[in-house]
C-alpha cells in the first residue's frame, strides 16, 4: 500500500537524485498560496496514488483533514475573488481531478467548430511544467516546452495560443490579438476569469476516483461545488465509470456530451513491428489501450510523471530498450514536443512516432448549440 506520506516530501529540485526512468516523482510541498496549491496538485497529478481510485484504502480517511483545509481554501477563493470580464465570450474546458481527462483535445475541437462559425478563436491556457509568466503569444518554431510547457506548442499549431500565468492579463492580450472568442485550456477551478460556458471533462474509465478532495482523493474541490460551476460535462470513451457519470449527470440536470479520443494518422506503420510505447502524461494507460485497439503489439510501456521533463538518461535507456527488442519507439504529441535540447533527446525525437490523436463528440449538434448559447451570452 502507498503511503500518504510519500506524497508530502519536497518538490524536486534539479539538483535532487534522479529516479528510475519509467518511475513516476511522487513528491508534494506543504500546501501554501493559490500558486503552490497549483503546483501541488500538478505534482499529485504526475503519479496519482492508487489509492484514490480505491474506495476500501484508508488513506483517505487519514487525510481527511487536509482535504477540508484544500477545499475550504478553494471556495474562499471563489467567494473573494472579483472574476474579469474580457467583453467577448470566454468557454472554458477543464476537468474536476487533478489527473488527465482529455482537455487539450477537447480545446481543439472547439476551436475547430469555431472557426467554422467563422469565429477567430484564441487559446488561453497557465503553460504547466514552462517558465514563462506571460502573457506570451506561444510560437511553435521558436518557443520550447521548457520554456512555455508542451501543451501551447500543441494548441499555437491550431489558432492563437496565449500563455498567462494571470487568466485575467492573458484575456486582454487575447482581445488585444483580436480574439472573437477565448477557448481556456484548463482553469475550470479559476475564479479570475468570468466564464460563458464551463465544460468539465471526465474520462470513463478512471471517472472521479473515491470522490475525495486533494490530497485525500482527486478531486480539485468538493464535487457538489465543482458540479455547480459546469453548464455540461463532457464524457470521454467507454469505461468502468461511465454509468455512474451519466448517472451523475441526470442527478445535476447537466447535458452530457460523449466523446472520443481517436488516433488521426494511419496506423500501418506501427503495426509493421513491435513497439516500445512510452508516455507522460496524465493518463498514460489511456495511450497504451489505443495503441492496442489499433492492432499495435507493445513490447513494452514505459509510463513517466505528467509533463514529464525527459533527461538524457531516459533516451539512454528508451533507445537501448528499441535496440534490444528491434521495435519502434511511439510516443504521444505532447511528449514529442519535450523531447529538445541535448543530442541524445533530438535522437530520441528523431527515431521515435508521434501518434496524433483528437476528439470526436458523437453528438455534434449538441456541442454546438451550447457553443453557440455561449456566444450570444458573451
Amino acid at each position: 500500500m502507498n503511503s500518504p506520506l510519500r506524497l508530502w516530501r519536497p518538490i524536486c529540485r534539479p539538483s535532487c537524485p534522479k529516479r528510475n526512468a519509467g518511475v513516476p516523482h511522487r513528491a508534494i510541498s506543504s500546501a501554501g498560496g493559490q500558486a503552490e496549491r497549483r503546483e501541488i496538485a500538478a505534482k499529485l497529478t504526475a503519479s496519482a496514488p492508487s489509492w484514490w481510485y480505491d474506495t476500501r484504502s484508508i488513506w483517505p480517511a487519514l487525510l481527511m483533514p487536509a482535504a477540508l483545509v484544500w477545499d475550504a481554501a478553494t471556495r474562499l477563493r471563489w467567494a473573494f475573488t472579483r472574476p474579469f470580464h474580457p467583453g467577448i465570450p470566454v468557454i472554458c474546458v477543464g476537468n474536476f481531478t487533478a489527473g488527465g481527462a482529455g482537455k487539450t483535445p477537447a480545446a481543439i475541437a472547439i476551436a475547430g467548430f469555431l472557426r467554422d462559425a467563422g469565429e477567430q478563436p484564441v487559446f488561453l491556457t497557465r503553460g504547466y511544467g514552462g517558465t514563462t509568466k506571460g502573457p506570451h503569444l506561444a510560437d511553435p518554431d521558436k518557443d520550447s516546452a521548457r520554456a512555455i510547457g508542451d501543451e501551447p506548442l500543441l494548441l499555437a499549431r491550431i489558432a492563437p495560443t496565449l500563455v498567462a500565468a494571470d487568466r485575467a492579463e492573458g484575456a486582454r492580450a487575447a482581445r488585444d490579438q483580436g480574439a472573437s472568442v477565448i477557448v481556456m485550456d484548463d482553469g475550470f477551478q479559476n475564479p479570475g476569469l468570468a466564464k460563458n460556458l464551463s465544460l468539465a471533462v471526465i474520462d470513463a474509465d478512471l471517472g472521479l476516483g473515491n470522490e475525495h478532495v486533494i490530497p485525500a482523493g482527486p478531486l480539485r474541490a468538493s464535487l457538489g461545488f465543482q458540479l455547480g460551476k459546469a453548464d455540461a460535462l463532457v464524457l470521454v470513451g467507454e469505461g468502468a465509470a461511465e454509468d455512474h457519470i451519466r448517472a451523475l449527470a441526470e442527478r445535476a440536470s447537466l447535458p452530457l456530451l460523449e466523446a472520443e479520443i481517436i488516433p488521426e494518422s494511419n496506423s500501418a506503420r506501427l503495426r509493421a513491428k513491435p513497439v516500445i510505447a512510452f508516455a507522460g502524461i496524465g493518463n498514460p494507460g489511456k495511450f497504451f489501450r489505443t495503441l492496442e485497439d489499433l492492432g499495435v503489439t507493445i513490447a513494452e510501456r514505459i509510463s513517466f510523471g505528467d509533463h514529464h521533463s525527459f533527461t538524457h538518461q531516459d533516451a539512454d535507456m528508451l533507445l537501448d530498450l528499441a535496440a534490444r527488442h528491434g521495435a519502434q519507439l511511439v510516443t504521444t504529441e505532447k511528449d514529442m514536443v519535450r523531447l529538445e535540447g541535448e543530442d541524445r533527446l533530438e535522437r530520441l525525437k528523431t527515431a521515435a512516432i508521434a501518434l496524433p490523436v483528437k476528439m470526436k463528440f458523437k453528438d455534434e449538434r449538441a456541442i454546438k448549440k451550447l457553443i453557440s448559447r455561449a456566444l450570444v451570452r458573451g
